[in-house]
């Protein structure tokens, strides 16, 4: 059981850096911490719809993963 619940715990903190990461690569919706940090400035290279749709996905499937292996270390916890 020590195997996976390191195995998991290296999992969690590697879908924790990247999944922030990926947020932060998402447009601001105006108004709010983006604009504070320069996301108020209009910029041509992450317009395309394409490429925000896909970063959306992948910001998804990376968060079901997320919440995956913290149900998992959850459960091990409870029946440990």
């Amino acid at each position: 059981m020590t195997a996976v619940r390191i195995t998991l715990q290296v999992l969690l903190v590697i879908t924790s850096a990247f999944l922030i990461l990926l947020i932060l690569l998402h447009k601001g919706r105006g108004g709010g911490l983006s604009d504070m940090f320069g996301g108020g400035v209009s910029s041509n290279l992450g317009s395309s719809g394409v490429a925000e749709r896909n970063l959306n996905r992948f910001t998804i499937a990376v968060s079901l993963v997320w919440s995956t292996v913290v149900i998992l270390l959850g459960v091990l916890e409870r029946f440990n």
